[in-house]
Order: C-alpha cells, then sequence, then structure tokens
C-alpha cells in the first residue's frame, strides 16, 4: 500500500474540516431562516393566500402591540370581532302637504299673477283641471274662455272649503273680462255681437236675450236706450240670469245659465219668519225703484222719502213656485237701510243686498225667466 506523505494527509484533512464547517454554517443559516419565517422558508405554500398588499411581519406586529410570539397562534385562531352593525336608515319623513295660499287676483289685474292651487285635500280630477284652467290663463294669449268652462266644470265636486272659495275667485276675476266688459270672445257661447237693425229697441234686443236691457246699457256705455243706433254692433248676452241662496253661509251666488258668476252676502229672515227653501221665480212684473212698502206685521207703510224707509233702492219681487215656497208671495230680493245688518237673521223673510250690489242684481234678473233658488 502505497503511503502519502504526511503533508499531503494534513492538507485533506484540514479541507474536510472546512467544508463541515461550511455545511453547518449552512444548515444553521437554514434553521434560522425556517424559524424567522415559519415552515417555509424559501417560499410560500402555493395553499397560503397571498394579501394583496404588502406582507406583515406577525412578529413585529406582536411585539408592537405588546405581545409575544408564543400568543401568536392563539390570534391566528380568533376572528377579529366584526364591527357592531350600523343601524338601518329610516327615510325622511316627508312633510305634510299644506294647501297654498289663495292669490288674491283683483277685478283688472294680469292673468300672470294667478299660480297653480295646491293638490292637497281634493280630489284628483279637480285638481288637474285646476292645473288645466291656470295653464290656460297663463297662455299667451290667455285661453279665458276654456279656462272659465273648465273651473265651471270642477266647482260641483268634492274639495275643501279654501279650494272651493279659490276657484270661485278665478271665475268671478274671469266674469270682469268675458261678461262685465266690451269684450267678446269668439269661442264664448254665453256673449256674442248684434248688429242693430233699423227700428230696433234695446229692450226688445234684452228680451230675445232674455236679459233686461239696463245691462246691455252697461255693458256698451249706452246712456238712454233711445240712443241705439241702426248699424252698431253691441254686445248682447245670452241668458237668463239665476242665483242660489245658501241659507245656512248667508251667501248668493249669481249664475248666467250654469256658468259661476261671482258671490255676495246677504241677510235673511229671522228666527220664526226664517227665508223659505226652493224654487223661486222673479215675479213678472215684479221689478220696482224703490216702491212704496206696508209692514205687514205693524200695517204702517212707508214711502220712499221717508227717512226710516227700509228698502233700500231696489225691490225684485218673488213668487215661490217649488218646495217651501211654493204659493208663498210678499218676498223679493231688495236693499237696505241697515247695512250692518247684511250677513246676519234679521229681515222678516226677504232677502237683504247691499244697495250697489241690489242695483246690479236689478239690471240682471228677468222676470219670468230668472229663477232664485234657496238651499239650507
Amino acid at each position: 500500500m502505497a503511503r502519502y506523505p504526511s503533508s499531503l494527509y494534513s492538507k485533506r484533512r484540514n479541507q474536510t474540516r472546512k467544508s463541515i464547517y461550511i455545511i453547518s454554517a449552512v444548515l444553521i443559516a437554514a434553521a434560522v431562516i425556517a424559524f424567522i419565517y415559519g415552515s417555509h422558508p424559501f417560499g410560500r405554500n402555493k395553499d397560503q393566500p397571498v394579501d394583496n398588499e404588502t406582507e406583515t411581519n406577525i412578529t413585529d406586529v406582536q411585539e408592537e402591540k405588546g405581545g409575544s410570539p408564543a400568543v401568536e397562534e392563539e390570534s391566528k385562531l380568533k376572528p377579529e370581532p366584526e364591527p357592531a352593525p350600523k343601524p338601518e336608515a329610516k327615510p325622511e319623513a316627508k312633510p305634510e302637504l299644506k294647501p297654498e295660499a289663495k292669490p288674491e287676483v283683483p277685478t283688472g289685474s294680469d292673468s300672470s299673477t294667478i299660480t297653480p292651487a295646491s293638490n292637497a285635500q281634493m280630489n284628483a280630477q279637480a285638481a288637474k283641471l285646476i292645473d288645466e284652467a291656470l295653464a290656460l290663463l297663463n297662455a299667451n294669449p290667455p285661453g279665458i274662455i276654456k279656462s272659465r268652462n273648465l273651473l265651471n266644470d270642477v266647482l260641483p265636486m268634492p274639495m275643501s272649503g279654501q279650494q272651493r272659495e279659490f276657484v270661485k275667485k278665478q271665475l268671478s276675476w274671469l266674469a270682469d273680462k268675458w261678461l262685465f266688459s266690451r269684450s267678446v270672445f269668439p269661442e264664448d257661447m254665453l256673449c256674442g255681437t248684434y248688429k242693430v237693425q233699423p227700428g230696433d229697441q234695446l229692450r226688445a234686443v234684452g228680451v230675445q236675450s232674455k236679459v233686461p236691457y239696463e245691462i246691455l246699457m252697461r255693458i256698451n256705455n249706452i246712456a238712454r236706450p233711445e240712443a241705439l243706433q241702426a248699424g252698431e254692433a253691441i254686445k248682447v248676452i245670452n241668458g237668463p240670469f239665476n242665483v242660489r241662496v245658501y241659507r245656512s253661509t248667508f251667501t248668493m251666488d249669481l249664475y248666467l245659465q250654469d256658468a259661476f258668476v261671482r258671490s255676495y252676502t246677504v241677510g235673511l229672515g229671522k228666527p220664526g219668519m226664517e227665508t223659505p227653501t226652493g224654487l223661486w221665480l222673479v215675479k213678472p212684473g215684479g221689478k220696482l225703484i224703490k216702491p212704496p212698502w206696508t209692514d205687514p206685521i205693524t200695517g204702517k207703510t212707508y214711502h220712499p222719502d221717508a227717512p226710516d224707509y227700509p228698502l233700500g233702492s231696489r225691490w225684485i219681487g218673488l213668487e215661490g213656485i217649488e218646495g217651501e215656497a211654493k204659493g208663498r208671495t210678499g218676498f223679493a230680493i231688495h236693499g237696505t237701510k241697515k247695512p250692518e245688518e247684511i250677513g246676519t237673521a234679521g229681515s222678516q223673510g226677504c232677502i237683504r243686498m247691499y244697495n250697489g250690489e241690489v242695483e246690479l242684481m236689478y239690471d240682471l234678473l228677468m222676470p219670468g225667466f230668472s229663477h232664485v233658488q234657496v238651499v239650507e
């Protein structure tokens, strides 16, 4: 057997020792890495989830929180407490709809001041018609007649008292446009134009239209009936006018045929002498200017020049034809010398009006044609 020199042996022994040291160092480094990163020192297990963000060293987190690696696995097993559920948001309560304040539309004001009525407290159909009517008034040019017709369709529908008053005010404002003026609208079936023929008399023209000639004088600015001239075009009204009186509210509503014109406050019969309900006719020959009157209770006769004459400036005699009114006589619509009693029950059964208003009523109601209906 060959012998190696001792120097060669020593050299090989030294190399072996170095290899052992290197392997030991590698193993120690691997152990350290395994201790730091867990059981997969050279990479993450393919089944381990990957955070979308940068990884955080759990040991460092525990140390920052004052914990220790001993409770690391326990903290993994215990899920973090779920945040308390937020209370369900409740929808905000809707504010209660309240009717808008009724716009005051004075006579002669521009129609652009009218605003739509609120839909509260009225049925959907009535609300729709009112909106359509007001849109017509705000159009250019305003749809006066179409708006009037729509609002008249609304009037008998169920609605609040405030809304009904609103509709009546609009109709009253419209009446100043289509009725109490010289304007004639082509689509209006209640008013028209008449060309005066030779020999025509204003009274006869009124009878043909079932209205007093006095209202024709008013709207056409005719000073005297005799001043009517052949060939002249005048405005005529297709009557008759009628009224409805409400005893519970001391109110009289005026209509041209079935079209509402305006409302008036009236005085009515006192307790024990209530104004009879039912249907009355304006008595033929019953319209008088300050006639003498005999009080049926005292028998005293009052003449128009007497300071205590009670009938005011006009007398419109009535005759009862239906209901409690049937067969009753001696009742009338007339003026008063006691305007403070308008809106109260103070007459002997007649219907009292302010003197200026009864004079207009005198010019509107046609004997033998106009009806007065009294309801509760």
